[in-house]
This record gives structure tokens, C-alpha cells and sequence, in this order.
């Protein structure tokens, strides 16, 4: 099922890198500081981003979720007076077991970098979370736009996986080259 498309339609310049660097002073919390409160290095943030990819690279990429899909049809089990708890049970469980173990593998944008930070191996919460206001501002500062968001940008009819995989290269980029613990980010302010 998974569909690994390398057609990258979208370029992201070292340009862009640049460009977000310059919207980090209107930015509205320091963006390397997770919810924790604790700062996340430019690497740390970067190896989520790849990680990421390599979740979509093996699962798979999905736009949007398919929410026309009839949820709960079938047997409307409260409806039933004649059952035995013993066999509601079983019914609940049996439709349990159908909904969540026919899931389709595919991750959205959102999906897969929360999914990384749960993981807890190649990210956390933290980097999640500063993993996608990069994301944000890369694509900020690629359209121009300062309400532009990533997971919106992502879900455009248009969009491909070679998009969001150089989405998420270029917001690795921008980490490793103006993130905390990285020579550029120690340089003094001019």
C-alpha cells in the first residue's frame, strides 16, 4: 500500500531557509522551547523530521482522512433488547476489532510527525511540536504568507509525497543550520 513517489514538484531554496530565519522575530514563543518549557538542539528537531519521512517513506502519505466513510455502520447494537450482555459484548468487541484493525496505514502530515514523538525514539513531544512551527514557517516564508500553516498547505488537492518529504528536508535544512547547538546559532547577533 505504501506509495513512495520521489516527484518533488515543490522546491525548497536555501533562500527559503534564509527567509525563515528573518520571520523567527515575529514568531510568538521562542521556537525552539517545546511545551515542556526546555529547549530542543536543531539536530534533535532534525532527526524528527527525518524520522518522519522514513514513517511516510514505509507507510505511506495520505492528504486528508476519508471522513465520508460511513462510521459505526451496521447493527445498531442498543437497539437490540433481546441481547444477553454477554453477547452485546462480544457484538461491541467484534465491531471494535473490524473498525481499528482494517486502518489504513497512511499518515497525514500532523499524523506522522505526532506519531514519530510518541514513539519516543527518534523524537518526543517537544520536537514534534518545534518540528512542525518549522514546518510552518517554511512554508511561511515559501508562499509568502504569514497565516500560512503546514498541515493546511499539505492537505491541498495538489499536493504529492515528494512534496511533503522536501517540505520536511528543507525544515531538517533550516534545524541543522540555525538551530540551537549549531555554529550558526552561536554566532553573535550582528
Amino acid at each position: 500500500m505504501p506509495t513512495n513517489t520521489n516527484t518533488v514538484a515543490v522546491v525548497f531554496t536555501d533562500l527559503t531557509a534564509a527567509q525563515v530565519n528573518d520571520l523567527l522575530a515575529d514568531f510568538y514563543r521562542p521556537l525552539w522551547s517545546g511545551p515542556s518549557g526546555e529547549e530542543s538542539t536543531g539536530e534533535a528537531v532534525a532527526r524528527h523530521l527525518e524520522a518522519t519521512v522514513s514513517l511516510l517513506d514505509r507507510d505511506g502519505w495520505i492528504r486528508t482522512y476519508d471522513q465520508g466513510k460511513t462510521w459505526g455502520a451496521g447493527t445498531d447494537l442498543a437497539e437490540d433488547d433481546s441481547m444477553t450482555v454477554k453477547a452485546m459484548l462480544k457484538a461491541l468487541l467484534r465491531f471494535v476489532r473490524d473498525e481499528v484493525g482494517d486502518q489504513d496505514p497512511r499518515r497525514t502530515l500532523s499524523t506522522a510527525l505526532r506519531h514519530v514523538g510518541e514513539a519516543g525514539t527518534r523524537g518526543d513531544t517537544d520536537t514534534a511540536s518545534i518540528a512542525s512551527d518549522v514546518l510552518d514557517l517554511v512554508v511561511r516564508a515559501h508562499t509568502g504568507t504569514k497565516s500560512a500553516r503546514a498541515t493546511p498547505w499539505s492537505e491541498r488537492q495538489r499536493r504529492t509525497h515528494g512534496d511533503i518529504t522536501a517540505l520536511m528536508a528543507a525544515g531538517a535544512r533550516f534545524a541543522r543550520t540555525y538551530g540551537p547547538g549549531t555554529a550558526r546559532a552561536q554566532e553573535p547577533a550582528a
